[in-house]
């Protein structure tokens, strides 16, 4: 009897206990929202994948742009034929150079040579489809990024309802903690008055100790609902933050008939993705026809370091064409082929899942709606029962166990019908996420 007694006021002193020592911060769904499309990490790393993909798409500028590259030069040489060529190109050739003794074994000579070199593309087949695939997946990606910013809101809204459930769970539990503290000391004084027996007694006081178990529990699951909206946020864990409204059933936006849309941006990236492995399984088809630049150079060359007394120029056209590598290119463009096709199987199961998955939404959002319903109903037939009994047993009418289990049936419908809430306002969101174009 000590024991039981000693482990109710330990309960009762820690449900009592203010929810962590730390400061509550209120907070609308709207500022929780604005604060995750600014600072949640996961949208971060969305947008630098697109950045990554963005500067992918742009190296391949340099299938239209030329390759410029400058290089200064210097070398000292007494070989016979780097000397004359060396001094053929300073311009500082003379009849005594031809000299056979000297043409045999010349002086050392220095060379500097600043050199301008440039190479244009023209025709480049399978240069351009690269372009193409690269741009096709940038564009996935952005889009990409743009479904990851309609999940999180998704998620911004289910985690701004748990913690309004949370908070809901808390007060019924406190309110239904006063209800038990009120029946026990009612019962304790119809004990002194020899009206019950000592095991009715013992009855409520467990009855006090499960609501204060269960109390605490809650008070946790606040906690850890706080803590995750904090960190959908990108923010320390600081505080608690409590919701500005309550839980309450949201309207649903029309969507009954609405389908799966082909321009849905997450959809629309996988299109897209098939379509950049198309195009790179075209552009390695590509890679077997030639390919034709223009380049040159213009070079001045001196005997001192920076100087260019004498200057010359080449230019012309280079038609190359790699005629056999072995079996390499067959090989990725097989490759590339068997992953065009494995995408375009990818994208026809994903919108083949997709449609799965807004049948099965709309079917949990009808099945949300009748248990919300019914839970209501339920809660209300508890609550009167919870009355009936309640009075019945202040006139002694009532047994104590009797009046125990209506009060832990009120206490399970009414957190039930508030759970059901949440679980509608889920399924309608989760609705409105799948049919959004």
């Amino acid at each position: 009897m000590k024991k039981i007694k000693l482990s109710a006021i330990l309960l009762l002193f820690l449900a009592g206990l203010p929810i962590r020592a730390q400061q509550v911060q209120p907070v609308s769904k709207d500022t929780v929202l604005n604060r995750v499309m600014e600072n949640n990490r996961k949208l971060k790393i969305s947008e630098q994948e697109f950045l990554q993909a963005r500067a992918d798409y742009r190296q391949t500028n340099a299938v239209f742009l030329p390759n410029i590259s400058v290089s200064h030069t210097g070398m000292t040489t007494n070989n016979p034929l780097m000397a004359f060529g060396s001094k053929l190109n300073q311009e500082r050739i003379n009849q005594s150079d031809f000299d056979p003794a000297l043409l045999n074994d010349p002086d050392r000579i220095n060379n500097f040579a600043t050199k301008i070199e440039v190479e244009q593309p023209l025709v480049n087949l399978d240069g351009i489809f690269k372009r193409k695939a690269a741009d096709s997946k940038m564009e996935a990606t952005r889009l990409k990024g743009e479904r990851t910013g309609d999940y999180m809101k998704l998620e911004v809204e289910k985690a701004y309802m748990e913690l309004q459930l949370a908070y809901k769970a808390v007060n019924v539990l406190e309110k239904a903690r006063e209800a038990a503290l009120s029946n026990q000391k009612m019962a304790s004084d119809r004990y002194k008055q020899g009206y019950l027996q000592k095991a009715d007694i013992l009855s409520v006081e467990v009855r006090v100790s499960e609501i204060n178990n269960s109390l605490h529990y809650a008070k946790s699951n606040l906690e850890n609902a706080s803590d995750y909206l904090e960190f959908l946020m990108g923010q320390s864990q600081e505080g608690i933050l409590k919701p500005t409204d309550s839980l309450q059933i949201n309207s649903l936006v029309e969507t009954e008939n609405a389908g799966i849309s082909e321009e849905r941006s997450d959809i629309k990236a996988m299109e897209l993705a098939t379509e950049a492995r198309k195009d790179m399984y075209k552009a390695d088809k590509m890679s077997f026809l030639p390919r034709l630049n223009a380049f040159g150079s213009y070079e001045l060359y001196d005997e001192d370091i920076f100087q260019g007394d004498a200057s010359g120029y080449i230019a012309g056209v280079s038609l190359s064409w790699d005629v056999f590598q072995g079996s390499k290119r067959i090989g990725k463009t097989q490759k590339s082929r068997a992953e065009y096709e494995q995408a375009k199987l990818e994208y026809e199961q994903y919108v083949s899942k997709s449609t799965m998955e807004l049948n099965k939404a709309r079917r949990a959002l009808k099945d949300a709606e009748n248990k919300l319903n019914l839970s209501e109903l339920a809660m209300q037939q508890s609550e009167e029962s919870l009355r009936i009994r309640t009075n019945r047993y202040e006139e002694g009418l009532e047994k104590t166990s009797d009046l125990l289990s209506a009060e832990a049936k009120y206490l399970e419908k009414e957190l039930e019908y508030y759970q059901t809430i949440y679980e509608y306002n889920y399924a309608k969101a989760y609705l409105e996420f799948l049919t959004k174009k």
